[in-house]
């Protein structure tokens, strides 16, 4: 498999077991023993993720749990998806479908990028202070907008199949 960004050899994956998985919809090479993370930087993706605020274009930044931009939403088939796993912890296996958060249409053209040009007037306190009127509006406009912009993952709408004791 040629992955343009991967050193010709060493590391811990096992270069004899080549794997996919899907990234956005894109299938994504590499081999048992990556992590998510360490695929898309041997495939060369840059861009995991957008900003908590403004959307700003977020990149893979530790190797570690640690990871604060390359949020992902895992699925694993029908009623098994799990939003905001971090890139670097989650195992890349055969199958595997990841798709990135927080942005919309796409992530390399968040309309929500256009928060980073409104910066100056979202201040701190910016929306407690701001949509407060007409009180109607609040429960049926302002509260969704905003959360829908939060960059958390959307819970699923399938029943889990799975059977905990």
């Amino acid at each position: 498999m040629p992955q343009s960004h991967r050193l010709p050899r060493g590391g811990r994956i096992d270069r004899a077991r080549p794997l996919t998985f899907s990234f956005n919809g894109t299938l994504i090479e590499g081999y048992a023993g990556d992590t998510v993370a360490s695929a898309l930087l041997a495939n060369g993706v840059k861009l995991a993720g957008r900003s908590f605020k403004y959307h700003r274009p977020r990149g893979i930044l530790t190797h570690g749990s640690d990871e604060p931009n390359a949020l992902l939403s895992v699925s694993r088939g029908p009623g098994r998806v799990d939003p905001n796993n971090r890139a670097t912890m989650v195992e890349a296996v055969p199958g595997l479908r990841t798709a990135s958060q927080n942005h919309w249409p796409s992530l390399e053209h968040d309309i929500g990028a256009m928060n980073d040009l409104l910066s100056p007037v979202f201040v701190a306190g910016f929306y407690y202070k701001t949509f407060m009127w007409p009180r109607g509006f609040w429960d049926k406009f302002y509260e969704p907008v905003i959360r829908s912009a939060a960059g958390l993952g959307v819970a699923p709408t399938e029943a889990d199949p799975d059977r905990y004791v």
